[in-house]
């Protein structure tokens, strides 16, 4: 049977590939989400990919995949730096988790560079643009399989 992972993205990833794309370069959210099904698929790994702008969604899948999965990959965005409530649902969680980011956010504005999510996360990847989440997948597989 394979290993779930959920991949859980926060506000804003939905407008990926038109948002400051010099930032987020080109790619969409749909490019990503094609690139770690296909890459998931073959590690033996089958994928829950969601997006949300409301913190609670989040909230509600992270306590989701608690049931339902062997790991979480999560890009909180902006929730990154005020969700304690993401922190805490994460905290109550025992599965592995690895924390995206397609910016490197200690290259940006200073209210940026502190994320509540990495207090939780086992593995943080930053400034990689959207190969960050293949980076967290083969990660995460790696993860899984010891």
């Amino acid at each position: 049977m394979s290993k779930v992972i959920y991949i859980l993205n926060g506000p804003n990833l939905n407008l990926l590939g038109k948002r400051e794309p010099e930032i987020y370069g080109y790619q969409t959210l749909d490019d990503v989400r094609a690139q770690c099904e296909e890459l998931a698929g073959e590690l033996g790994l089958k994928t829950v990919f969601r997006q949300s702008n409301a913190e609670h969604d989040l909230v509600d899948w992270v306590q989701e995949a608690r049931e339902a999965a062997d790991g979480i990959i999560i890009n909180p965005a902006a929730y990154s730096h005020t969700s304690v409530a993401i922190l805490d649902a994460l905290s109550a969680c025992t599965l592995p988790v690895i924390e995206v980011h397609v910016s490197n956010i200690h290259q940006r504005e200073s209210f940026r560079h502190h994320s509540y999510v990495s207090a939780r996360a086992d593995a943080i990847i930053v400034g990689c643009g959207v190969e960050g989440y293949q980076l967290a997948v083969r990660h995460m597989a790696t993860r899984l399989s010891d």
